[in-house]
């Protein structure tokens, strides 16, 4: 059996996104989603540690902004990220609604 890592339970989710790392930004689309990070689907090149500004669009609001270094890059693919800070209370508030509705919808 495989150990997991994640403190969070993920969500599938077919979310627009975009993301910026030291050298290049890039149009993506999150595909898993914690409370504690994210997959991002996504052409462009990052290495992990790299801190990567990552905005987020949730259905029917605004975009949340969140920081988060990358934990793993999938070549060509994505790359998996942990959220390491929020942009403010609210965008971390909307985050958790959202990741508990689409729960207690899969329950």
């Amino acid at each position: 059996m495989q150990y997991d890592r994640r403190k969070h339970p993920r969500i599938k989710v077919t979310l627009s996104a975009r993301w910026e790392g030291v050298l290049q930004g890039h149009e993506a689309t999150v595909t898993s989603l914690s409370l504690g990070g994210c997959f991002v689907l996504s052409g462009g090149k990052v290495v992990p540690k790299e801190l990567v500004r990552l905005e987020i669009d949730l259905p029917n609001e605004s975009s949340i902004l969140l920081w988060a270094e990358v934990v793993e890059e999938a070549y060509e693919i994505g790359f998996s990220a942990q959220f390491t800070s929020v942009s403010d209370d609210d965008a971390h508030s909307r985050l958790q609604q959202f990741v508990d509705s689409q729960l207690s919808l899969a329950s």
